[in-house]
């Protein structure tokens, strides 16, 4: 189990819009998801897109980054990505969801704070539906879940990370797929969350409750 998280943690929910948005993804509905549940739990949680000047005035206990594809060469967005990376490293928490394994391209240190990515060509996902995700046990963030139950997208062949730690798996084709795992002690990638209807699943809400509490552990 993990420790409370802080009393009210601010965090930051940085959407898909512009060159981060695409026309596959609800990324403003996920979010407005995602959103809720992390107010109803206390948290102060302000919504952004991602434009070049989306984190210039924060500095968040937590960056929630839901955002799509993207370019793979934007000079654009350097002042986002210098930003972004000067958070993380500053001790800013990062929850990564769904197509945030995608995004950022232009910015190669994306992939390196994950521990992963999706790659075209590689990375694939079958068609959308009702999907069972199994929890590791031994994790902190998913001990004595089980298993996860919800409308969604299951990523295949995502390239990840020895250092990583997963603890949520699907199995597809016969072989086991990593979906969500921790990278360090201040990062999570999920890679749940297609659109809202996977936030409608109990299941899909205290995964992410339990992601945040990891990540604002004291």
């Amino acid at each position: 189990m993990t420790s409370p998280p802080r009393a009210t943690s601010h965090v930051v929910v940085l959407v898909g819009r512009g060159a981060y948005g695409d026309p596959w993804h609800d990324h403003a509905g996920t979010s407005d998801a995602i959103a809720q549940v992390l107010r109803a739990d206390g948290h102060d949680v302000s919504v952004r897109s991602a434009f070049p000047d989306a984190l210039d005035d924060v500095m968040p206990d937590l960056l929630v980054v839901n955002a799509g594809a993207g370019p793979r060469t934007d000079e654009d967005h350097t002042r986002l990505h210098d930003r972004r990376d000067a958070l993380v490293r500053a001790g800013t928490a990062v929850l990564a969801v769904h197509q945030a394994a995608n995004t950022f391209g232009d910015d190669p240190r994306w992939a390196a704070t994950l521990g992963g990515r999706w790659v075209e060509g590689t990375s694939w996902h079958p068609e959308i539906g009702q999907a069972t995700f199994a929890a590791d046990g031994a994790h902190p963030v998913s001990a004595g879940l089980g298993t996860v139950a919800a409308h969604d997208e299951r990523y295949c062949d995502l390239v990840v990370d020895d250092a990583v730690r997963v603890f949520l798996r699907t199995h597809v084709d016969g072989r086991e797929h990593p979906i969500a795992w921790t990278h360090g002690e201040r990062v999570v990638y999920d890679a749940t969350g297609h659109d809202p209807r996977a936030y409608a699943a109990p299941d899909r809400r205290e995964l992410l409750r339990r992601e945040v509490a990891w990540l604002l552990r004291d």
